[in-house]
């Protein structure tokens, strides 16, 4: 939200009072975690009588974890209290407090924030001797808007507008933070615009908006830099970024109210900002080999009934395509009922007997859902009459017709409801679902009111936290820790920790399946570790050029999943090179299992994402600063999609060299690569040092990977490096210790037992021989 004309003026309309000195300031020991707080008056104080009619600021400091640094600005204090997100990494006894001639600091591990004392306003964030950031000269503004100006602010609002045009609040918190030279802004949510987002006015406000628009589904007040640092605003609701755009050496970001609390979180390295990150905010969760698996979908306004499902399968089998899960999307209710929880009987008359012949043919099922009621569904007179739906001012229940006729919302705030909602899907897992589809979640109203006195400002965002974990904790109690999947669209700060989410309503286009990466490297970027998105794209039929090329893609991400609009999504619909296409990537990706499901793994444990984007694994190559058409699978995979029908792909190596793992070639880096790829091939290169362990079969993903393991090992540098794989059968991992030296490679072999070979890129196999191989460097190929 822009308040300024220019620099020196404020836009009509708008009253703004800086913080202009550190009047007093009080460092509080405490076992509980030293605090600074400073008092900022709004003018510099000359006199006693400057004291008098003046608003003054409090900054405070404290420290939630270690390497972590929170900021809470506050001008009235006697409102609600603040409503931030769940930290559930938060400590005490983080974080020490000095004062010293100069002003005073909070030091939390590695990283030090100082306020100096007296005039101007001054605040430094430092690591290691060096300034990471800083608030300085008007950067902390409380903002008065004039409703009655004809232009007070950008427009913001629950559709990108209000009625008058005009921001909905009259009091605002603003902060910025200084931008460096060079320095590039990563993160906010899944955004399907540029990568960086240097020069963005990016609002933080969930909406069903596609991925062809500044929308998003997943909004997530997160950024990070290539400096070594993030920062999470800590507010659900409404928040602006002016990334370098109003002000265009600083990241300004704005709340309504009287207060805003931020922290900054120290890396150096991106990888390390998000780790610190997702400990604060939570990890994802660990999610069920199976789940890796190609998905195919009945599509959303298709005509089907068991035969057609049967058709796909059966279809699939015949064509020697490995399936793992089976989708029903939204009519497998009866149109104008959902959600009611029950099976259309006109189309599916046996739902219990259907589910049971498709677990015997060895697949998973998902099912699709959304946290609305419709008026004609059996439950909404059951939950009205409960008191299980917001409700408004007035208190009627909330409903409109978009979407659904009369439709109605769960109100997850209060347990009642929540227990009623989980027993309601309870019926579908005891039928044999697997899986669900979290749909929706985005366009919720504010004019409500809530069972247990939410904010509405705050529960816009806040509602798809409550109904993803309301669903995900039912899974986690039938199916297991760790076996629990979601298929979600919506999401806010803290949902990494159901995953997966995928990217919504895309187009059968090259351009949206760009954009449909975009989004998924920046929610990447947002502390998510697993992301989809519909293969072909989800709006209109694609060409078979875009289905195919798409394949290759989806299937080298970490979920995989075949699904439309109005048109069916198996691959013989397009062209029978489709087939071959599924058949060639879906095989692929299971024979990587084991080194997938440890990437995977990875995720859960550290933070750092499944697809990482470049800048992650490489912050010191400053080439990779805007590479937003190529990624990582976890730190030793490249994978550049082709996004044309004839093939042409351009795309980066980073320095050392560079296997291709599909061909064998090698290239070293850095440099630049322009190539012309059948529909059967994509760029997919393993980097220098990798030792990459591959299964012994490609017909599922949920097999012991110790059994008839195979590892590669890449050209590196002369060291020792170990590799972990993990049965997802038995939960056993092995532990393989890779030695380079004196012209050999030893790989050891620890842990649980195993049969493997190992070879060297290029060269024939060798077994293993009582858990160790010796490979010889001069080795014939």
């Amino acid at each position: 939200m822009k308040f300024t004309d220019g620099f020196w003026q404020t836009r009509p309309g708008v009253s703004a009072l800086y913080a202009q000195e550190a009047y007093d300031l009080d460092v509080t020991p405490s076992a509980e975690g030293d605090t600074v707080t400073a008092y900022a008056p709004t003018k510099v104080i000359e006199r006693r009588g400057d004291t008098l009619n003046r608003p003054v600021l409090s900054v405070s400091l404290s420290a939630p974890l270690e390497g972590v640094i929170r900021v809470r600005i506050e001008h009235h204090s006697g409102g609600r209290p603040h409503q931030g997100f769940d930290l559930v990494g938060a400590k005490t006894g983080v974080g020490s407090a000095a004062r010293d001639e100069l002003g005073a600091a909070l030091t939390s591990g590695p990283l030090t924030a100082r306020i100096r004392e007296g005039a101007p306003w001054d605040l430094v964030f430092e690591s290691e001797g060096g300034v990471l950031t800083s608030s300085g000269h008007k950067s902390i503004g409380y903002i008065g808007l004039d409703a009655g100006a004809p232009v007070a602010a950008e427009p913001v609002g629950s559709t990108g507008v209000t009625e008058t045009g005009l921001a909905p609040r009259s009091e605002y918190l603003h902060a910025q933070l200084s931008l460096g030279v060079g320095e590039l802004v990563y993160g906010l949510g899944e955004r399907f615009g540029p990568l960086v987002k240097n020069g963005q006015t990016i609002d933080i406000w969930n909406a069903d908006g596609g991925t062809s628009s500044e929308q998003s589904y997943k909004n997530i007040p997160f950024y990070l830099t290539n400096r070594g640092y993030g920062v999470l605003v800590n507010h659900p609701e409404h928040v602006s970024f002016e990334v370098g755009s109003e002000t265009v050496e600083r990241v300004q970001f704005s709340v309504a109210g009287e207060v805003l609390e931020y922290f900054v979180i120290l890396g150096p390295t991106p990888a390390e900002v998000l780790e610190r990150y997702t400990e604060l905010t939570g990890r994802p969760a660990r999610v069920p080999a199976w789940s890796y698996g190609l998905w195919v979908s009945t599509s959303f306004t298709t005509d089907y009934d068991e035969q057609t499902v049967n058709s796909f399968i059966n279809g699939m089998r015949e064509r020697e395509l490995p399936l793992s899960v089976f989708h029903f999307d939204c009519f497998w209710m009866r149109e104008f009922h959902w959600t009611d929880f029950e099976w259309d009987a006109r189309v599916f008359p046996d739902p219990a007997g259907m589910l049971a012949r498709l677990h015997g043919k060895d697949l998973r099922v998902s099912a699709w859902l959304n946290p609305y009621i419709a008026q004609r569904s059996k439950l909404f007179a059951e939950a009205r009459d409960a008191g299980y739906l917001v409700r408004t001012r007035s208190g009627d229940v909330w409903q409109w017709d978009m979407w659904q006729a009369g439709m109605a919302l769960v109100d997850f705030t209060n347990p009642d409801a929540v227990r009623w909602f989980q027993d309601k899907i309870r019926t579908l897992l005891d039928l044999g679902v697997d899986a669900l589809k979290t749909d929706f979640g985005e366009r919720i109203p504010t004019d409500v009111v809530w069972h247990d006195g939410s904010s509405p400002d705050a529960m816009h965002n806040w509602y798809t936290q409550l109904y993803n974990q309301a669903v995900f904790d039912v899974l986690e109690e039938y199916r297991g820790e760790g076996e629990a999947v979601l298929f979600a669209r919506s999401a806010t700060t803290g949902g990494q920790k159901m995953p997966v989410h995928w990217g919504g309503d895309n187009s059968s286009s090259f351009e949206s399946m760009a954009e449909s990466l975009r989004g998924g490297l920046s929610l990447s970027f947002s502390g998510f570790g697993f992301w989809s998105h519909d293969i072909g794209g989800f709006e209109g039929t694609p060409d078979p050029a875009v289905f195919k090329r798409w394949l290759a893609f989806g299937l080298l991400s970490s979920h995989s999943r075949l699904h439309g609009s109005t048109s069916y999504r198996v691959p013989w619909a397009f062209d029978e090179e489709a087939v071959d296409v599924t058949r060639r990537f879906t095989r692929l990706k299971l024979e990587l299992m084991p080194h997938l499901y440890a990437v995977g793994l990875e995720a859960h444990e550290t933070g750092r994402p499944f697809m990482r984007p470049m800048q992650v694994v490489f912050p010191d190559d400053p080439a990779v600063s805007h590479l937003d058409r190529q990624y990582m699978i976890g730190d030793s995979l490249l994978v550049a999609p082709v996004f044309s029908a004839a093939g042409d792909v351009e795309y980066y190596l980073p320095a050392g060299t560079w296997t291709n793992h599909l061909t064998g070639e090698t290239a070293v880096g850095p440099g630049w690569r322009r190539e012309r790829h059948d529909f059967l091939s994509l760029p997919l290169w393993v980097r220098e040092g990798a030792v990459l362990a591959t299964g012994a079969r490609s017909d599922r993903p949920d097999y012991d990977y110790l059994d008839g393991l195979a590892l590669t090992i890449f050209p590196g540098a002369d060291g020792e490096t170990e590799t972990t794989v993990t049965s997802p059968e038995t939960g056993a991992a092995a532990a393989f210790r890779v030695t380079r030296g004196a012209g050999t490679v030893t790989v050891t072999a620890s842990g649980a037992a195993t049969t493997f070979t190992a070879r060297l890129a290029g060269r024939e196999p060798v077994a293993a021989t009582d858990g160790r191989v010796v490979l010889q460097h001069d080795a014939p190929a």
